[in-house]
């Protein structure tokens, strides 16, 4: 004989190859699917290794973005800080100031920070533009990618005030900065017309440095820019670090997530190439023995089905590779927004591991199968190939028979015990394509809950405002004026109250007021609370455990509190507001994550001094919000406040690109569990043409012949149905509470009991669904083959 691939050992191969063409091209799409999850798998968890740090190094981010004051720093003043010691990389100044915009509807977005650049490329914050355009002329602004949704979308369009005669802007660009160096972006000219007395110029400088890992190593870069610039100059500066820990934490909590998918991707990936390959190879038995019969030694046996299986296995995972590439594009698409990072690709290591992994487990999956045919005697091969091993399974079908069924069914029932190996295999496809699908239901679910618990202040229907916002927190230089940054006078919270009280639709209200400046004895630095007045539950946070404030000397912490303080429900803490102090009691640990965790919910009555800000009201049955806050705000914008109808509450974009990531996933997994089932059942077939010839020559059926099909895969339908269903359950409660630590706080029930029992039957139902699906073809095909074709097929 010749050597591989040449003379009658390449005509067998190619024979083979060619005349199982059903089994062929099972073989290609099964390790097509699998090598693709495989590929999305990897990428996946590939992405949530430092994300921020990956895409910070892409974009050049800047680790200190300054702000200084034009009047007293020129723009060749600015250039000229780039030569200062340790500075590697600058850019700027660029233009900046800060609007407060309305949208088309009427709503008025944060203040924003504005910076005018006439190109998103720069040394510095290479800026990732996502979507549309950059601004090159006057009435166009770029957002921050953050805001991307259906109300800002390329097109929209913003009045930059609600006075009259204001700008309008057109969003031509969504734009991605990883170091968070603005929030809009417009033309230098365009930002400059914008700036005002009370918004006045600032200008904005990016900077690089040789040593920036380290809050001090920041601190001694700051100190060097502010002494190459005149006193006062430098009015502000953020360091990278903060949004590094900002997004790091973010981050974290998809990474389990993300590793639950991945390895359950891989580990199915593995099952069904070995499974399908070493099927392949197994139900060829009988013509390994006729050829070697004719002469062909062990060792060429070996390598011919060896080659016949790498053949269509090796097309599949090169289409696996392109096919997960695809699929991979979605899925990072949503990474990135999840993580706020810049543009994620699949690692070209992963195009190479996963293909290279595949081919070992092909290899490895043929070879024993094929060494086992070429060390049998010719004789036994050959009786091998017509029937599995004698008296194997045969209980089975003593068993099955004597149940109430028709025969077609309890054969169908009793077969998967022929070929225990390959059962299995179907076995553990089916009970991860039921995990997956577990899994998924109650992410999406406990996903739906978290969205729901986030911001229960947004549950009221109309807003009233008895004064502006507070002051956002910036951080100034000594000696710089703070001009820009002082809070409005607030309104009379007294005839505010009075005002909502008069309404003759209001149905109930509660008062709310936000501090940034509570200290907490055994807490360094600030604490920020947030005190209410009046009947406050339908505000109130998810509890974790214990209850609501229902009184006063009470007091309600986040999960990040006590673990940072050391205290438990039930312990006391000394709070100072205003240089009064009082002594609460921590009744209640709430699904809060704002401020780290570390903000407190009390009642107004503790802090005398303290003065509502904010009231939350209900209107009564049949009254539209938009025009009872329409009409209270006539009355209280003349006092100084303000109301708002509170549009219906929306889904986080976070927790929907979870939700997809999930349900693509799923459908992933599900579809690789289904083609698994597929190629055995197909194998099985057709290892049995020839016994479904002599039933169908007896008189079955080709309904019962489908029935018979479809009754050798219930069974395994059912067992991975009881087994992933539980698996899932467990799954889900182990990922979900590691997600939630990672982002610093524990679950309340409502998020972790979220399956219901009607969900639980649905989804052991989901196990035979796979299982039927996947027989489904090879069903159909046993029941149109002709009684005489099957009865002479070897």
């Amino acid at each position: 004989m010749t050597r591989f691939g040449g003379g009658a050992l390449g005509r067998v191969i190619r024979s083979g190859v060619g005349r199982r063409r059903v089994q062929t091209v099972v073989i290609a799409v099964a390790t097509m699917m699998a090598v693709a999850s495989a590929v999305v798998a990897g990428s996946l968890i590939v992405a949530a290794n430092a994300p921020f740090d990956h895409a910070f190094a892409k974009q050049q981010g800047a680790h200190l973005t300054a702000q200084f004051d034009p009047a007293k720093a020129s723009a060749a003043q600015l250039k000229a800080t780039r030569e200062q010691t340790g500075v590697t990389a600058s850019a700027g100044p660029y233009p900046s100031t800060t609007i407060q915009p309305e949208d088309s509807e009427g709503r008025r977005m944060p203040k924003l920070t504005l910076v005018g650049r006439s190109d998103p490329k720069a040394d510095v914050d290479d800026l990732d533009l996502r979507s549309g355009r950059w601004a090159t002329k006057t009435g166009e602004i770029v957002l921050s990618e953050s805001f991307a949704g259906p109300a800002f979308k390329l097109g929209s369009t913003l009045r930059t005030s609600d006075t009259e005669g204001s700008s309008t802007l057109t969003v031509v660009g969504l734009a991605l900065s990883v170091s968070k160096t603005a929030d809009a972006w417009a033309t230098p000219a365009q930002t400059r017309a914008l700036a005002s007395a009370d918004n006045p110029l600032t200008s904005q400088m990016l900077y690089r440095f040789d040593s920036a890992g380290t809050d001090k190593q920041i601190t001694d870069g700051r100190k060097t820019l502010a002494a190459a610039v005149p006193s006062g100059a430098l009015l502000g500066s953020q360091s990278y670090l903060d949004t590094k820990r900002a997004a790091d934490q973010g981050a974290a909590p998809t990474i389990p997530f993300l590793i639950a998918f991945g390895v359950l991707g891989i580990v199915m990936s593995v099952i069904i190439v070995g499974s399908v390959t070493s099927g392949a190879v197994g139900s060829s038995l009988r013509r390994i023995g006729i050829l070697k019969a004719i002469g062909f030694t062990p060792r060429e046996v070996v390598r011919a089905y060896v080659a016949q299986a790498l053949i269509p296995a090796a097309v599949g995972i090169a289409l696996g590779v392109v096919l997960g590439n695809l699929l991979a594009v979605p899925l990072l698409d949503d990474t990135e927004q999840a993580y706020g990072t810049a543009s994620l690709t699949v690692a070209w290591w992963v195009d190479i591991v996963v293909p290279v992994a595949a081919l070992v487990v092909v290899g490895v999956a043929a070879l024993v199968p094929a060494l086992r045919a070429g060390r049998l005697r010719t004789v036994e091969a050959i009786a091998a190939g017509r029937a599995p091993r004698t008296g194997r399974g045969q209980w089975a079908h003593r068993v099955a028979g004597r149940l109430p069924l028709p025969r077609a069914v309890t054969y169908g029932l009793a077969s998967p015990f022929a070929h225990p190996v390959r059962t299995v295999a179907m076995l553990l496809a089916v009970a991860f394509g039921t995990v997956a699908a577990t899994f998924a239901v109650g992410l999406t679910a406990s996903l739906t809950a978290v969205g729901e618990a986030q911001d229960p202040e947004d549950r009221a229907a109309v807003t009233v405002f008895a004064g502006g916002p507070g002051p956002q927190p910036v951080e100034v230089e000594p000696g710089a004026s703070a001009e820009g940054n002082s809070e409005a006078p607030p309104a009379d919270p007294a005839r505010i109250r009075a005002a909502v009280e008069a309404q003759e639709s209001t149905a109930s209200y509660y008062a709310t007021t936000q501090e940034e400046d509570v200290s907490v004895a055994g807490v360094t630095g600030s604490v920020a609370i947030s005190l209410y007045e009046g009947d406050s539950r339908p505000g109130s946070y998810e509890m974790i455990t214990g209850h609501w404030i229902d009184g006063t000397g009470q007091v309600v912490v986040a999960s990040g509190f006590l673990e940072r303080t050391g205290t438990k429900v039930g312990d006391t803490v000394r709070v100072t507001h205003q240089g009064d102090t009082r002594t609460l009691r921590i009744v209640g640990e709430a699904f809060d994550t704002e401020d780290d965790g570390m903000r407190l919910h009390a009642g107004m009555a503790n802090f005398p001094e303290a003065e509502p800000r904010t009231f939350l009201v209900e209107v009564k049955s049949g009254v539209s919000p938009a025009d009872y806050a329409e009409k209270l705000a006539e009355v209280v914008r003349p006092l100084g406040g303000d109301a708002m109808a509170n549009s219906p509450s929306e889904q986080d974009n976070f927790v929907l690109i979870l939700q997809s990531m999930a349900a693509l996933l799923t459908l992933m997994l599900v579809s690789v569990a289904g083609l698994g089932v597929l190629n055995s059942v197909v194998i099985d077939t057709r290892e049995r043409v020839h016994d479904l010839g002599v039933c169908k020559a007896l008189g079955m059926s080709p309904r019962q012949t489908v029935g018979l099909v479809l009754a050798s895969v219930a069974g395994i339908g059912v067992l991975g149905g009881l087994i992933g269903v539980p698996a899932g359950f467990a799954l889900h409660g182990i990922v979900l509470p590691v997600m939630g630590h990672a982002a610093g706080t524990d679950l309340p029930p409502s998020v972790l009991d979220v399956y219901v029992p009607w969900q639980l039957v649905l989804l052991g139902l989901a196990g035979i669904a796979i299982a039927m699906l996947g027989a489904l073809l090879p069903a159909g095909w046993a029941a149109k083959a002709r009684t005489a074709v099957a009865l002479r097929t070897e």
